[in-house]
């Protein structure tokens, strides 16, 4: 007789909690000393510290709590080969076991990073890194050569803060590995390239984080020579803020992260654009009150030409003239006006005594007629003399009886 047994299906919780149980039940993953190099450091804000230790083949993620960190004499650091004890255990969010540390305890410098000091000191030397040798980062570049994995984010992300801040500028990938034994060859003919056959002002070298052997290409001595032998400035991008690589120290300018690069490379076009209308409407404030001040200054020469100007003086003259014209003609018709009435008055005054007027009113002139002589008095005259008597309308002569 057949019997079908249905098999037992779990959720991934339950699987992940039963490879949990049976790394925490084994007595040796519970007690373990583990020796490698350390890489990937980092700290939370919560104080933990998160780190790989790794060796030629294999790399296990690694955590130490804050509480315990507090307690050690030594770190880890990037770079550092540790002996390191604690417990293995699953990370069940993520599925991934983890080496939770206890204790720490140096065991001397990674290969690597001695090969790292070593080209460092030796480049350093030879005047690669020298501060008097770097160039100026163009203000205002017109083409820029990046020289990155055109599948990479870091591609992405700085074409993207280029087309945000400054559009103009023209962009040339030159494509290489950024990753992997064949990485440091790209990348020292990729910035020979843009070199020989473009005409950028600037380039950029980037890749984004990684452990130390994710960016050992960029801590090659053909890479730090290629970079010193460009004849344009180049900025270097390479990894994460804590990330410090040979390409660096060469780099005319050296940029915590892709984004940074690109950032560094272009000026931002709208903080410009708002710069030039502050200066621009600066600028016309300051003509407008230059303009004011030079209409014053004109105002007052005009002012000061036409009160020292001989039309001026003649237009005075004139005008003074006209007044001693008018006061000359007032005087005279008031001297003519006066001569009238003194003629009028001694007119008056002839008028009045006329003797016509006197023969007017009744009375009479007697004369002598033999002398002609007004008789004024009766003993002018004798019985017998002839006088002549003129009255208003004639004269008639008598004789004196």
């Amino acid at each position: 007789m057949n019997v079908d047994l249905e098999p037992a299906v779990l959720t991934v919780s339950e699987v992940t909690r039963y490879i949990k149980d049976l790394l925490e039940s084994d007595l040796l993953l519970r007690d373990l000393w583990i020796r490698g190099e350390v890489s990937n450091f980092s700290r939370s804000t919560a104080g933990h510290i998160y780190f790989t230790l790794k060796d030629e083949e294999a790399s296990i993620r690694c955590v130490l709590w804050r509480y315990v960190a507090e307690e050690q004499t030594h770190l880890p650091a990037d770079g550092q080969a540790f002996i390191l004890h604690g417990r293995v255990s699953v990370y069940e969010v993520q599925g991934a076991y983890q080496f939770y540390v206890d204790l720490v305890q140096p065991a001397g410098v990674g290969a690597l990073y001695l090969q790292f000091l070593a080209l460092k000191d030796r480049l350093e030397r030879e005047g690669l890194f020298a501060p008097e040798r770097k160039r100026p980062i163009p203000p205002f570049p017109r083409a820029l050569g990046v020289v990155t994995s055109p599948q990479a984010a870091a591609w992405r992300d700085i074409l993207h803060v280029l087309e945000r801040r400054y559009p103009l500028v023209e962009v040339i990938l030159a494509p290489a590995l950024v990753q992997g034994p064949e990485a440091p060859r790209q990348i020292a003919d990729a910035i020979r390239a843009l070199n020989r056959e473009t005409d950028v002002d600037l380039i950029i070298v980037a890749r984004g984080g990684g452990s130390l052997e994710e960016l050992w290409a960029f801590n090659e001595e053909v890479v730090a020579r290629a970079i010193y032998d460009s004849r344009v400035p180049v900025i270097s991008g390479v990894g994460h803020e804590i990330d410090f690589t040979i390409a660096d120290f060469v780099a005319d300018l050296r940029a915590p992260t892709p984004t940074a690069a690109a950032a560094a490379a272009v000026p931002n076009a709208q903080e410009y654009k708002a710069t030039l209308q502050r200066q621009g409407g600066r600028l016309a404030e300051s003509i407008q009150r230059q303009m004011a001040g030079e209409r014053e200054d004109l105002r007052y020469a005009q002012e000061t030409l036409l009160r020292l100007s001989p039309r001026a003086g003649l237009e005075r003259y004139r005008l003074r003239v006209d007044d001693l014209g008018r006061q000359a003609l007032s005087q005279i018709e008031q001297r003519i006006a006066l001569q009238r009435e003194r003629i009028r008055s001694r007119t008056l005054q002839l008028t009045t005594l006329n003797p016509q007027a006197t023969l007017e009113r009744g009375y009479s002139i007697t004369r002598r007629v033999d002398t002609r002589v007004v008789v004024k008095s009766v003993v002018q005259v004798a019985k017998g003399d002839r006088i002549g008597v003129q009255v208003t309308d004639g004269q008639f002569e008598g004789t004196v009886d």
